[in-house]
């Protein structure tokens, strides 16, 4: 699998935690507008705000932001990109839970939040895939028994590699109800395609030279082949076009993209 998410990565722009006392999102949805200006710092310098948790899941750590009220809520693992968990990850995690999604954004990289791109790869190639795997059961399974979520519905997204994890973990979760993937590297067998059980969603920007459209050709094409019902949707953007807080951002796609992404979860629900 590293193979895969090795390609084309470099295109992507710029300790273990106790858990705290819940306290809920209160974002409510978040239009691109609003989201593009979560990532700019405020005057002073100040971090913008956060509105999830820090919690430990099974030995790692993890940002958890859910929903107002008792729940049960549709739960959603959230997948970084090869930056690490960072305030970019966070944020999409509160966006999420401001549409009722409880968001769990998980850690494969133990802590460490890269900012240059040779950090970021070797960050990367320090994955341990089994044990990044199992991370992300546990992150699943989570979604289902912890009382805050109880989630009836569970998905997945994520964005650069954590788009290729989300597309490893469709493959791997036949009992998900949902995948989304950012210009995620891709597997494009129908015959491997066939496990997907779950709708999918993918975003993939046309002038993506690590993930190009002749690739998502053959992916889309294939998902037919395997039966898998899917959505694709594509821009004149480059890869990472969808992180505010990236150089090669593209609000208007990524605010299209954004009500592609509302209308697939709230599909799910249903």
């Amino acid at each position: 699998m590293r193979a895969l998410l090795l390609i084309g990565l470099l295109a992507c722009g710029s300790t273990t935690a106790k858990p705290e006392s819940h306290r809920p999102s209160d974002t409510g949805a978040v239009d691109e507008a609003t989201f593009k200006a979560m990532h700019v710092p405020p005057a002073g310098g100040a971090s913008p705000v956060l509105h999830g948790q820090t919690i430990d899941l099974d030995g790692t750590k993890a940002y958890l932001s859910v929903p107002p009220g008792p729940g049960p809520f549709p739960g959603i693992v959230v997948i970084h990109e090869w930056w690490g968990l960072n305030e970019n990850i966070e944020h999409w995690s509160d966006r999420l839970a401001g549409v009722g999604w409880a968001a769990i954004a998980i850690d494969l990289y133990a802590g460490k939040v890269t900012t240059t791109a040779d950090d970021a790869m070797a960050a990367m190639n320090s994955v341990d895939e089994k044990a990044a795997a199992l991370t992300i059961g546990k992150a699943i399974d989570f979604l289902k028994t912890d009382p805050r979520i109880r989630a009836p519905k569970r998905a997945v997204i994520g964005w650069c590699f954590g788009g290729g994890w989300s597309m490893q973990t469709a493959l791997a979760h036949p009992e998900l109800d949902g995948v989304i993937i950012y210009y995620g590297q891709l597997e494009t067998d129908p015959k491997k395609l066939a496990a997907i059980k779950a709708p999918l969603l993918g975003v993939f920007g046309n002038l993506d030279k690590g993930i190009p459209p002749t690739t998502v050709d053959a992916f889309d094409t294939a998902l037919g082949e395997a039966h898998v019902a899917h959505e694709i949707y594509r821009y004149d953007a480059p890869h990472a076009f969808a992180n505010p807080s990236n150089p090669k951002y593209v609000e208007p796609a990524a605010a299209d993209a954004w009500t592609h992404v509302l209308a697939f979860l709230a599909k799910i629900e249903r």
